[in-house]
């Protein structure tokens, strides 16, 4: 467990002199809160009459609208019944948005941060659209003809292994836009938004969008989304009237968040989560 608690706070101080070195403001955002930033699979936890956030991001996308051009974010983060090898219900987030990028600009940030962060990082990154990752290995394209069960079945039991399989740095990006309701539509083709994941060694270890920032289109996201909630039996947690505010006022951001624990867990040679966490 020393050696673990060395190599987390090895780790913590190349974060923050990643971003320091390049303009960034480290900022804190509440933990607790009202609306949670609704996601179809994603559960909060309760807390008394309120909710511990899964992640920190409508109260950045605020802070952007507010003037504020590169922020990030080391802190807890908290999933309900989430727990294995790669997961657990309480875990480290590093969070962090850039004003006048895009997702592309945000993938080459990210690179840098591995590199820099981690001395044996992977130095060969694969880039596959979701397009020709699901022709490749499932068999169809969920572009063309999206269907929500059979792109996540398809997406754990044959495009993630494969991935594994090609082993190191792989990003697929570009995914069917009803699989991601917080991120801008590419212009180039709207059945697509911009966002990817980072898989390293077979570990999803960082999710990126450039962020949408159409109050109305997030709107009606978060509408379609809270009903299919309703239909699976999930809760609907409502909308943030002050995060869809301010979407109308945040300039053109790219924004990305990154599990520290699995980061940690790649760094020291492990495939699990166990020994990593304290007190887990």
């Amino acid at each position: 467990m020393l050696e673990s608690l060395k190599l987390r706070d090895a780790l913590m101080q190349r974060i923050r002199a990643f971003f320091h070195d390049r303009s960034y403001i480290e900022v804190e955002t509440p933990i607790r809160l009202q609306t949670p930033c609704m996601e179809l699979y994603i559960d909060a936890e309760p807390c008394g009459d309120r909710f511990l956030r899964t992640s920190p991001e409508i109260f950045h996308k605020q802070l952007l609208a507010a003037g504020c051009e590169r922020i990030f974010e080391v802190g807890k983060c908290f999933r309900q019944g989430e727990f294995g090898a790669l997961h657990n219900p309480e875990y480290t987030m590093l969070e962090w948005y850039q004003a006048k990028a895009d997702y592309i600009d945000i993938l080459e940030e990210t690179r840098e941060l591995i590199r820099y962060v981690w001395d044996g990082a992977p130095v060969d990154w694969a880039v596959l659209t979701v397009a020709d990752a699901f022709g490749r290995y499932a068999g169809w394209d969920p572009v063309s003809n999206y269907d929500e069960d059979r792109f996540d079945l398809d997406l754990v039991e044959k495009v993630e292994p494969a991935l594994k399989d090609l082993g190191g740095a792989v990003v697929l990006k570009d995914y069917p836009l009803e699989a991601a309701a917080l991120s801008r539509r590419k212009e180039c083709d709207p059945r697509v938004a911009e966002r990817w994941e980072l898989y390293i060694d077979g570990v999803e270890l960082a999710n990126a969008y450039s962020e949408l920032t159409d109050p109305i289109e997030q709107l009606n996201r978060f509408e379609a989304c809270a009903a299919r909630r309703r239909e699976m039996g999930r809760t609907d947690y409502g909308v943030d009237d002050a995060f869809i505010d301010a979407l109308g006022r945040m300039p053109p951001s790219g924004g990305v968040a990154l599990g520290v624990d699995r980061l940690l867990m790649l760094i020291a040679g492990r495939n699990s989560l166990d020994g990593l966490i304290p007190f887990r």
